[in-house]
């Protein structure tokens, strides 16, 4: 059975630019669609994830950006996460940082758990909403392999990476297991 790959936009969903947006066109990837993407609400967030990766046939690897890794680590620690087989986690969004957009106040404090499954965090040195050193305290706690991407932004559509081959390479990893 093929893997399922499921892309999981933050805050503001992930526009026609966005390399999430240009892999789901490309791959055929799935979106996980939320029902209020400018001001979402933690707990529909993770019902929206569970739901999803439950009507999944067989294996599912996330590919989370910015808000959407907390919300895969609090996913993962309020359900059983047997059928994901790995996540990528790039640019995870500090909900702790002062200037964090209130309209996701409730997804604070940052989940600080390891995940039970294998995971790659990918950072900018010049993130607007994580601090490289943030960054490498969630993947030390998550268990995750961290990736420095340079200084890259906030690795969105502003950021100019089009389909960026480097992160789909990093997604193959983990789809292969490796």
């Amino acid at each position: 059975m093929s893997t399922l790959i499921l892309t999981v936009p933050g805050l503001g969903s992930s526009g026609p630019e966005h390399w999430q947006s240009l892999w789901e066109h490309l791959y055929g990837y799935q979106r996980v669609e939320q029902r209020e993407w400018d001001a979402p609400r933690r707990p529909d967030w993770v019902a929206t994830l569970a739901q999803a990766v439950q009507a999944a046939p067989g294996p599912v690897v996330l590919v989370g950006h910015s808000l959407a890794c907390s919300t895969i680590a609090y996913w993962a620690w309020q359900h059983a996460a047997s059928k994901v087989h790995g996540a990528l986690l790039v640019a995870p969004a500090d909900t702790e940082q002062a200037d964090f957009p209130a309209e996701a106040v409730d997804f604070a404090p940052m989940p600080l758990r390891e995940l039970p499954f294998p995971s790659i965090v990918v950072a900018s040195t010049n993130d607007e909403y994580v601090t490289l050193a943030r960054a490498t305290e969630f993947a030390r706690a998550w268990g995750s392999r961290l990736v420095n991407a340079g200084a890259l932004g906030h690795l969105n559509s502003t950021s100019g990476l089009g389909q960026w081959p480097a992160g789909h390479a990093l997604l193959q990893e983990l789809v292969a297991g490796r």
